[in-house]
């Protein structure tokens, strides 16, 4: 890649970085949509630029603006950098499949293929990832998981343990 492509890659990248920043600050609760999440989980858009950097320049392009939002939200945290990590493992677990796969493809048959596996790694991702690494790290700075089980078994009485969490949450 040339010094003139590369530059340009670069000012891309850093414009869906900071797209990606201001749309990470607008979160939605999805309570009022769906009363059996607790308020804590919000619905998020802000994989969205990261997607398109992945679909435009490869999912290493697509990893990077998932980082560089992450660096930035983490010095306003109020989870400790664990919903930080939480967010850059899962958006990334979508937008490496996903850019590979069109990569791979370059259709809109592809994008959706992309996705799709990208949304499954996802799922498999942030399930292993809450189970083995997230929760018992948030457990380990103050925050109980039972504490968070009580919260969430309130809204959501399927949820009695961290399977359930998992599953159902």
């Amino acid at each position: 890649m040339n010094t003139t492509r590369r530059t340009n890659v670069m000012v891309k990248v850093a414009m869906l970085s900071t797209l990606a920043i201001v749309i990470y600050f607008l979160e939605m609760v999805l309570t009022p949509f769906l009363p059996f999440f607790p308020d804590f989980l919000k619905l998020d858009f802000s994989d969205l630029p990261a997607l398109i950097g992945a679909f435009a320049f490869g999912p290493l392009a697509g990893v990077v603006i998932e980082l560089v939002k992450n660096l930035f939200h983490v010095m306003m945290t109020t989870t400790a950098g664990v919903g930080e990590l939480a967010n850059f493992l899962v958006g990334s677990a979508l937008v490496i499949p996903a850019g590979w796969y069109y990569q791979k493809e370059r259709t809109r048959a592809g994008a959706l293929k992309g996705v799709l596996l990208g949304v499954i790694s996802m799922v498999i991702v942030g399930s292993l990832a809450n189970y083995f690494i997230l929760i018992p790290f948030y457990a380990s700075v103050g925050f109980p998981f039972e504490a968070i089980l009580g919260m969430v078994s309130q809204v959501n009485t399927l949820v009695v343990d961290m399977w359930t969490y998992i599953l159902y949450v």
